[in-house]
């Protein structure tokens, strides 16, 4: 009788009060190959009756199959051969005890025992090579009393080699298992019936409940009722059985039995998988998962169904336990190969070795076959690692993977055996699929990223684009092969590219039409004219055309359009009955390439010019129309003219003034460089117009004063000196520009050295006074503002320590002075907002105005010391940049006797340089104590101050402020007069 508590438990009495119980669990029996040459056996036990279903070439459900084979008893047991090459044989353990054998040949046969099922044989499309019964074997025991008695008396029969069965037996009396070898014994190859004999046993202390085996390492693992792992080498001499250790050289004990156990290799270890019955997953005696439904192991993958509805697909190669257990518990997977959804319930039948299918189980019996996206990119990979182009393009057109990764896996490889991929594509259709599909994009670093162990070299980066090298490198491979065989693909090659040229397309599909007798199995141009259609819009196609001045290939073109011939015929008849040129001008415009059009339009007479002129106006084509005309010519003037009159509405004055007086329009040229201000080319142009002396003078007089708007007052100087004759206001503007040595040269040039006591000396002491007052206010500013920053800064400090608790968010609560009152987080914040919302409306430059003003001078605004310091930035600069001026008045000082004057000058100028020298340290250190990011803490610190002082940490800092934090340089050359000293 069945167990009423526990599932799967049966009870047994038998004769003579022989008491068995057998609990029984599901296991999937599958061929354990890793090579093409696995076929990927799964078998079903039906009584005395075997099903097997070969999934490498066909999913078929249980209870139908592929083949079926039939026993004398009934089965227990079947196993598959754990030889690599000879995956596909497979041993039936019967009711008898008796083990059947059957084996595959290299060529198909037939065996009475054996018989197709749902699909037979005419199904495949490649012969199935079913396998036929070699021979049955006995097991023959020393102690054979109770074979009879129990037709269960062994379990979990291993087949690990050509002729060697592991067989596991467990003893009635006592907590013990025995591990049984099975060897076939020597007899005539003839006989239907063999004999196994039990070379060696091995007795182990527990209950072995389940084993699996590794044909790589040679050894098996045994899985005791308490969960405990044993490890079991078939070749070693001594037999011995070990316990299972992990990496850290502990044993490896479950906590919960295994319904199903597994051997892989994980981080260079060879691990323990195992799956209990609750879903509780097991690497070794690690739990790294709670809702494992299934798993399997293939090749270098490790495959698990959950809970979750997913499958996930890890890869064994660089995996180690932290990481496959840090992947499990994480709800969210990265990698998209890793993870897919799958239909609730959904258990692993098997996976096709060398190949991208996974076969599920649903719960209703039906199978489900899924292309995981980790098992698909692995194997186009190696297919592209070998140069099989045929099956990964096959395999990804029919799984819909971005053909794109042809080339992007390996760029490298893929140009070089271009002509490799075209002879093993060999379908126009396919080529043209691959083509349409490029784009720029680099899949592997998008949508497949790489393995982290692969080894392929990305794409280096080239000044020529991705999609110009493929079409052209497989452009010239074609051509190379076949150019008539792939004709649409060498026009959909030149379609393709960056900067399609239709040009060129069109002119082979012309070649097509005029050749079209001459080379047999060559595409009509009809054809091609038809296919790039489907590629390019008709309307562009038609433009192109057009473009080619071929009106036979137009005509083609636009017959092939399906456009109105009303739209057409008309404007290509008036076309037919123009002159050349001015039939191609007509075209150009119309297809608006201005800059050939006017080329075309410059051929065709004088009297076409006015028509040309304008188009070069209207179009900006200024540069382009001048090289189309000798220098010398009408027409280069009259451009050159309207190319100037264009850049004086630009407001380029100068470049204007130029274009005229290259042309000889120097009138224009004076007009330009006197708005300008450029009075060398002005003066230069003046000179070409043969001026009357007074002409020149009345210029020289305007000169002047545009110059002197410009604070160029040496310029203007010269001016009115040399053009105008009137070195007296010449020397009143030198003067005016503090430039006392050239106004004394003029002085004595023309001997007027009354001019020295009635202007320059009096100009030179109302500039000593200047100074002076210029340095009195400057060193009263800069000591103000230092005293005020002394004690705003002060202020600073203490605000963490008095308003701890009142310390207002925003930018502008960065420091309060004495006199500031402490307002509300939302009221600043909402002041904020508002003025910010308005400032970002602004331009650029009133933008950093509007960060200018932030900084207020006023007592107590907010970023006071802020405003402080770019005060104080601003009265050193501008101290420092009058040294050269200071320097020039001194020496004025001294030459005119003025010696109280110069010293009492010097003396200022140096004492206001000391101060603020000194007081740089002072300021700008203690300014980058400020703005460092410290967080204020401390004993006597809170949670508020101390979030107030991360929250300014947290704030950027704006640029404008930044550099305020910037002492200025004070260069220290010598501007002093020794002689004054």
């Amino acid at each position: 009788m069945w167990d009423p508590v526990t599932p799967y438990r049966l009870h047994v009495l038998c004769q003579g009060w022989h008491y068995l119980c057998y609990d029984w669990h599901w296991t999937t029996d599958r061929s354990s190959g890793d090579n093409s040459i696995d076929l990927a056996n799964v078998a079903v036990i039906d009584g005395n009756r075997v099903l097997v279903t070969v999934f490498r070439q066909t999913v078929i459900p249980p209870p139908m199959c592929t083949y079926r084979l039939m026993l004398p008893h009934p089965a227990n047991q079947v196993m598959f051969s754990a030889h690599p090459k000879k995956s596909n044989n497979l041993a039936v353990l019967d009711a008898s005890n008796q083990i059947s054998v059957y084996k595959c040949d290299d060529s198909p046969s037939v065996d009475p025992t054996v018989k197709l099922g749902a699909v037979g044989g005419n199904g495949f499309k490649v012969a199935l090579r079913t396998p036929h019964l070699e021979k049955r074997y006995i097991i023959q025991f020393e102690n054979s009393e109770n074979q009879e008695v129990n037709p269960l008396k062994l379990s979990f029969l291993t087949w690990i080699e050509e002729d060697i069965f592991l067989a596991i037996s467990h003893s009635q009396s006592s907590q013990q298992s025995v591990i049984h070898h099975l060897t076939v014994a020597p007899s005539e190859m003839d006989e239907e019936q063999g004999q196994l004999n039990v070379s060696s046993s091995v007795t182990v202390d527990g209950i072995i409940i389940s084993l699996c085996c590794s044909p790589k390492t040679k050894s098996v693992a045994l899985q005791l009722i308490d969960g405990q792992i044993l490890k079991y080498l078939w070749e070693s001499p001594s037999l011995t059985i070990e316990p299972w250790k992990n990496p850290g050289g502990f044993p490896v004990q479950f906590p919960y039995p295994c319904t199903q156990i597994e051997l892989a290799m994980i981080g260079g270890e060879e691990c323990v998988l195992g799956l209990t019955d609750r879903c509780r997953f097991f690497i070794n005696d690690t739990e790294v998962a709670s809702n494992i439904t299934s798993f399997a192991v293939c090749d270098e993958f490790l495959l698990l169904t959950s809970h979750s509805h997913t499958c996930q697909c890890f890869s064994l190669r660089d995996a180690s336990l932290k990481t496959l257990q840090a992947a499990l518990c994480s709800n969210h997977v990265s990698n998209g190969e890793i993870l897919r959804k799958v239909e609730r319930g959904s258990r692993i039948v098997t996976v096709v070795p060398q190949d991208t299918k996974l076969i599920l189980q649903m719960p209703r019996g039906n199978l489900e076959v899924v292309h995981h996206r980790a098992l698909v990119l692995t194997q186009i990979r190696k297919w592209l690692d070998k140069l099989m182009f045929k099956e990964a393009f096959e395999c990804m057109r029919k799984l819909r993977i971005n053909l794109n990764l042809i080339h992007d896996h390996n760029p490298k490889a893929f140009l070089e055996n271009v002509e490799t991929f075209i002879r093993q594509i060999d379908s126009v259709n396919h080529i043209n699929l691959f083509f349409t599909e490029l784009k720029e994009e680099d899949v592997t670093k998008t949508m497949y990223p790489p393995p982290v162990n692969s080894s392929i070299q990305q794409s280096s980066g080239t000044s020529e684009k991705k999609l110009d090298l493929i079409c052209d490198a497989m452009r010239t491979a074609m051509e190379n092969i076949d150019p008539h065989k792939y004709c649409l693909s060498i026009l959909t090659s030149h379609v393709k590219k960056t900067t399609p040229e239709l040009e060129i397309v069109l002119q082979k599909v012309h070649e097509l039409q005029e050749n079209a007798a001459s080379a047999p199995g060559t595409v009509s141009a009809e054809e091609a004219l038809k296919y790039l259609l489907l590629l390019v819009d008709v309307n562009e196609l038609y433009d192109h055309s057009l473009g080619t001045y071929d009106f036979d290939l137009v005509l083609m073109v636009a017959e092939k359009s399906q456009k109105d011939p009303k739209e057409y015929l008309p404007f290509l008849n008036t076309l037919k009955k123009m002159e050349t040129n001015y039939q191609r001008f007509t075209i150009d415009k119309y297809l608006k390439r201005f800059e050939k059009a006017i080329g075309h339009l410059s051929k065709c007479g004088p009297e076409f010019f006015p028509e040309c002129l304008n188009l070069i106006k209207d179009k900006n084509l200024y540069k382009e129309a001048l090289k189309l005309y000798p220098p010398n010519s009408q027409q280069y003037q009259a451009i050159s003219i309207a190319y100037g009159e264009h850049l004086m509405q630009e407001q380029l004055h100068e470049p204007a003034g130029l274009v005229f007086a290259r042309c000889g329009a120097h009138s224009k040229a004076l007009s330009a460089f006197l708005t300008c201000g450029s009075w060398q080319q002005a003066l230069c142009v003046a000179a070409q117009l043969h001026l009357t002396k007074d002409q020149l003078a009345d210029l020289g007089r305007t000169l002047a004063g545009k110059l002197v708007e410009q604070r160029k007052h040496s310029d203007a100087a010269i001016v009115l000196e040399q053009y105008a004759q009137d070195y007296e206001e010449a020397v009143l503007l030198l003067l005016e520009g503090a430039a006392w040595e050239e106004a004394l040269r003029l002085v004595y040039k023309y001997d007027r050295l009354d001019i020295i006591e009635t202007n320059i000396k009096p100009s030179i002491l109302e500039a000593q006074k200047n100074y002076m007052a210029f340095l009195d206010s400057q060193t009263a500013t800069f000591s103000r503002h230092k005293n005020r920053l002394l004690v705003v800064r002060e202020l600073k400090e203490q605000v963490p320590q008095v308003h701890l608790d009142e310390v207002p968010h925003g930018q502008e609560s960065d420091l309060f002075s004495e006199t500031s009152s402490v307002v509300s987080g939302s009221e600043m914040s909402g002041r904020y907002s508002h003025s910010n919302s308005r400032i970002s409306a602004r331009s650029s430059k009133n933008r950093r105005k509007a960060e200018r003003k932030k900084h207020s001078l006023k007592e107590g605004s907010p970023q006071e010391d802020l405003a402080l310091l770019e005060a104080l930035s601003e009265v050193v600069q501008s101290t420092e940049k009058s040294k050269d001026e200071v320097h020039r008045l001194l020496k004025m000082l001294f030459l005119f006797e003025f010696d109280e004057q110069g010293r009492e000058l010097q003396t200022a100028f140096e004492g206001a340089l000391q101060l603020m020298e000194r007081s740089l340290p002072e300021i700008w250190t203690l300014a980058e104590q400020q703005n460092s990011t410290t967080p204020v803490l401390g004993p006597n610190s809170t949670a508020n101050s101390i979030m107030a002082s991360y929250q300014q940490q947290k704030t950027p800092v704006p640029v404008l402020d930044a550099e305020i934090f910037i002492p200025p340089k004070m260069d220290r050359t010598q501007w002093k007069l020794s002689m004054l000293e």
